[in-house]
């Protein structure tokens, strides 16, 4: 049976190692916030400057798009043909909440992102959204329930969830499970084909430009939902699809497509090519390694299931500003200091922030 998390063998030698990756970056000394936003790498700004330099070629606008969407299924498990494109987290979850029955109920962990969790609260029609902490989310599903929607990755926490644990329980009550992988794909390996649906957005972890957003499908979801958000994109022959009401719309997850940010898909898709030829296990052990050794220089316990992101109590600020002064860019969440270790990032990184806050 197939996991939600997947630990793949060893990858063949023409995977991109952390090193190799880590090389496409520059400027990343004291950046500890990919849990915000990503940075560039040098494949991105080559693109997005080349594209600023050049006319305006929808052809080949489009067909970054369909390599984008490629890259981004092979990073999940699935085939392209399962794969919508967006905009945001909250526009392909506002799809998902438009399919769902009138009285339906979601169960969502406490404290959850509000992206993944609004389009559900405001979906009218009875819909009603019930939460409990992420820990118990497995233990608490029921047979009334008819959808789970969850991060599998934290934001404000980083805590990583029994994905399994829930995915079992979810079919066990016939409930739907809608994963947020926005926190987790670059540098989680995650199994899409597991859930059935996946949104991420692509700017985090995956170091692209805000606004290339991603949505993989089960067929069987799939088939419940309506086309409420078709524009040209959506359809089977976008070209043919740009005028009148009569267009016929793909016969895969293309027909949920919002139309591209051209610019912002210039940029995202030699990033998520990047990623997606990366050598999974090793960028995994890399970044959590760095996570761990920090909270061991801070003496902060280590979390259950490994996690790139540290957080800790900083209710007044304090650290946060002390990072900040030190020349650390990082983030504060919730009552919390949080910081993000990516392949970008490195010892020095460490030494400078625990520096920072007097370790």
């Amino acid at each position: 049976m197939p996991t939600a998390t997947r630990s793949p063998s060893s990858p063949p030698a023409s995977r991109l190692s952390p090193d190799a990756l880590r090389a496409e970056f520059v400027g990343a000394s004291g950046y500890l916030a990919a849990c915000s936003t990503g940075l560039p790498s040098l494949g991105t700004r080559a693109a997005m400057t080349a594209d600023l330099h050049a006319r305006p070629d929808l052809l080949h606008y489009a067909a970054v798009t369909e390599r984008a969407r490629a890259s981004f299924a092979h990073l999940v498990g699935v085939g392209a043909d399962r794969v919508a494109i967006g905009s945001q987290t909250s526009v392909l979850a506002s799809l998902l909440a438009a399919g769902l029955p009138a009285g339906a109920t979601v169960l969502c962990p406490e404290g959850e992102f509000s992206s993944l969790v609004l389009p559900f609260a405001h979906a009218g029609r009875g819909i009603r959204v019930r939460t409990v902490p992420l820990g118990d989310l497995a233990e608490a599903l029921s047979s009334s329930d008819d959808l789970v929607a969850f991060s599998i990755v934290q934001s404000a926490t980083g805590e990583v969830a029994d994905a399994d644990a829930i995915v079992t329980a979810a079919r066990r009550h016939g409930a739907r499970v809608v994963c947020d992988a926005t926190q987790a794909v670059g540098w989680l390996p995650v199994d899409a084909a597991r859930f059935d649906a996946l949104v991420c957005h692509a700017y985090k972890w995956l170091c692209a430009p805000r606004g290339a957003a991603f949505l993989a499908l089960s067929e069987d979801f799939a088939a419940t939902l309506e086309p409420v958000q078709a524009g040209w994109y959506a359809g089977d022959d976008p070209w043919s699809a740009c005028y009148g009401a009569d267009a016929r719309l793909a016969e895969d997850a293309r027909r949920f497509d919002v139309s591209p940010a051209w610019q912002a898909m210039v940029g995202a898709e030699p990033a998520i090519a990047m990623f997606a030829q990366a050598d999974a296990a090793a960028l995994h052990d890399r970044v959590t390694g760095l996570a761990a050794r920090f909270r061991d220089r801070l003496a902060l316990p280590q979390p259950a299931r490994a996690t790139p992101i540290v957080t800790w109590a900083d209710a007044d600020g304090v650290d946060l500003a002390r990072l900040t002064h030190a020349g650390v860019t990082a983030s504060g969440r919730r009552g919390n200091a949080r910081v993000a270790f990516h392949v970008f990032n490195d010892e020095s990184d460490i030494d400078l922030a625990a520096a920072a806050l007097g370790r």
